[in-house]
């Protein structure tokens, strides 16, 4: 929605069937979508492919309180083969994951509080072929409310993942992040807001347009 908002015709891949998806929506292995666009010559017609690989296996959650107490299971890291292929096709690009410990750089760190949000959803960019100016990052205004490590806070952010324990309920989620068009769940937790796109896609045509010039 940030990349339509920013300007672009937006085609989304997903491996799960996802009928809220608002926008041409291809189902999916993504690294298989990317292969046979680069097969078929069609790749051509984008200008700017964003990747976000299964993030579980070195998220913060993951490589703390998760490994910490014996939780969660075996999770497929795909940032290194996603970004091969990303390279392979010639496009300027961006992957985004969570903070942690994935092996991407942190070409540009976003957080709800850069655009008055009601989440802080701290997520890192890496950008490949093109530059974006990194953001100030504001001073937080409290907690995200909720519990944690056993201590309950009230704050001005809600958690929008898990459930229980003061996270927030979907209604919560929707209007902390902007996003309108799912009510699932799911898919509010894997989702991140839609300003944070629209600001890299602002700045990617800016980018764009200053090379052109």
């Amino acid at each position: 929605m940030g990349y339509h908002r920013a300007g672009f015709d937006v085609d989304g891949v997903d491996i799960a069937y996802r009928p809220n998806y608002p926008f041409a929506f291809h189902q999916g292995d993504a690294l298989d979508r990317l292969t046979h666009l680069m097969a078929t010559g069609q790749i051509g017609r984008y200008a700017l492919v964003h990747a976000s690989p299964p993030c579980q296996a070195q998220c913060a959650l993951t490589v703390g309180t998760n490994h910490s107490q014996g939780w969660g299971g075996t999770h497929l890291d795909l940032v290194a083969p996603t970004r091969a292929l990303l390279e392979l096709t010639g496009l300027p690009y961006v992957i985004e994951q969570p903070n942690g410990r994935a092996t991407i750089r942190k070409d540009l760190t976003l957080c709800g509080e850069m655009f008055g949000l009601g989440v802080l959803r701290h997520r890192n960019f890496e950008l490949g072929g093109w530059m974006a100016p990194r953001r100030t990052h504001p001073a937080h205004r409290g907690y995200v409310r909720g519990h944690r490590h056993g201590v309950y806070r009230e704050g001005p952010y809600v958690a929008p993942y898990g459930s229980g324990g003061g996270k927030a309920t979907v209604p919560e989620m929707q209007t902390a992040m902007g996003i309108t068009w799912t009510d699932v769940r799911e898919e509010l937790t894997e989702a991140i807001p839609p300003a944070y796109t629209q600001w890299i896609g602002t700045a990617f045509l800016t980018c764009r347009q200053g090379v052109l010039a």
